[in-house]
């Protein structure tokens, strides 16, 4: 997209990634006019967004209020949507509530931004909408691989890609998404596996480990996400699905909890391993060549130096998850 000033609606812009992108977008594109729309549940925090929130328009509300989605979408050129629940072991608990924000949510703001002629819808999704790898396979996904989602959050991630595409094609709306890995950063939720550890750590508490521990997961850093984001809005082409993924090797949970306990110079005794939840995917891949040969985007951030500014950035900032926990 053109580098004139923007007007960008981000959805759950208060939440983790979302959060992150707003602060990488105001310090890459001081000019662009940044509108959150965020219902501040459980995982959506104002507090992630104090240091910026001179910079910015912030509005509590709820993506499945069509009213309250029109008014402030009403003039935006742009609408980045974050907007989910996104923790699969509530949504084995409770999943009404992933289907109604997830599926109905993008549901509204694709009938929004079509009403409005927004120029760009930029959904972003999960690399869990594809299912589970064996362990010792080789495979990862690309953009044409088949969706076999097995947990009650992924459905209905698949369900939300499935409409923004459904927008695309049958609308004509300028429709892009990207599928992305597992991101690790600051303002994290503290009930993911990586900050529990590392905040149970700080606690001087043990870190709990689904059995057996040899899930596999690609960890990506979330400045590696915004940047992809970022390539993909300004030169990604409309109808197109991109992956944001990392080059790191894969490891599974029990060896990236034992990086964790390295860097902080702890020992394996205060792990704890846990009954493992229902369903549990075994391994996420993606093959992110695309975006790479498309965009010219690659992720900068190894996962060691990921996981170290992470470590520091939990130990800097205690008063801010400790209210969580």
């Amino acid at each position: 997209m053109a580098d004139s000033s923007k007007k960008i609606l981000v959805t759950g812009g208060a939440g983790f990634i979302g959060s992150n992108f707003v602060h990488y977008w105001i310090k890459n594109h001081p000019s662009d006019d940044i509108t959150v729309l965020d219902k501040l549940t459980y995982a959506g925090n104002s507090e992630n967004l104090k240091s910026v929130e001179g910079k910015i328009k912030f509005v509590k509300g709820d993506i499945c209020n069509l009213s309250e989605v029109e008014k402030v979408m009403l003039g935006c050129d742009i609408v980045v949507h974050f907007a989910a629940e996104s923790h699969v072991d509530r949504s084995i608990v409770k999943p009404d509530d992933f289907i109604k924000t997830n599926a109905l949510g993008t549901h509204v703001l694709l009938e929004a931004a079509k009403k409005f002629r927004i120029k760009r819808f930029h959904h972003v999704s999960t690399d869990e909408v594809f299912g589970s790898l064996p362990l010792d396979s080789k495979e990862k996904w690309n953009e044409q691989s088949p969706y076999n989602p097995r947990s009650p959050y992924s459905a209905s991630k698949a369900a939300s890609d499935h409409l923004a595409r459904a927008y695309f094609y049958t609308y004509g709306l300028p429709v892009t998404i990207s599928n992305c890995a597992n991101n690790i950063g600051p303002y994290m939720f503290p009930e993911k596996l990586i900050p529990l550890a590392i905040t149970n750590l700080l606690q001087g508490r043990k870190v709990p480990i689904y059995k057996p521990g040899n899930q596999i997961r690609e960890w990506l850093y979330i400045e590696d996400h915004c940047s992809g984001l970022e390539a993909i809005l300004q030169t990604g082409k409309v109808g197109e699905t991109y992956f944001i993924g990392p080059d790191n090797p894969q490891l599974s949970n029990l060896e990236v909890v034992r990086k964790i306990l390295k860097l902080m110079n702890l020992a394996e005794d205060r792990l704890e391993f846990v009954a493992d939840r229902p369903g549990h995917d075994q391994k996420y891949a993606l093959d992110h060549s695309k975006i790479s040969k498309e965009l010219g985007w690659q992720p900068k951030y190894a996962l060691d130096e990921a996981l170290a500014k992470t470590v520091e950035w939990y130990r800097g900032n205690e008063e801010w998850w400790k209210k969580l926990k």
